[in-house]
């Protein structure tokens, strides 16, 4: 492998502030901010929007559509026929 031709590559926490849920995994993301991992290292921090932990297709937690609802406005809109 050729050196200085690939990103640092090291450990990192991403952390899902809506979820209040971390991962620590291995990135080549960097960030300013760090946070105390549970094995009392510290490592940079990266805060996500979603995660698996809050992304409804995961979750399960997906929102229905009203189909009955947009069916119903269709008709009295156009017409049923």
């Amino acid at each position: 492998m050729q050196q200085d031709k690939h990103p640092d590559y090291h450990p990192v926490v991403f952390r899902d502030r809506a979820a209040g849920y971390a991962f620590l995994t291995r990135s080549t993301a960097t960030s300013d901010q760090t946070i105390e991992w549970d094995d009392g290292e510290t490592y940079p921090v990266v805060d996500v929007e979603i995660s698996s932990e809050s992304h409804p297709f995961y979750t399960g937690k997906a929102r229905t559509v009203d189909s009955e609802g947009r069916v119903a406005a269709f008709e009295r809109r156009y017409g049923s026929g």
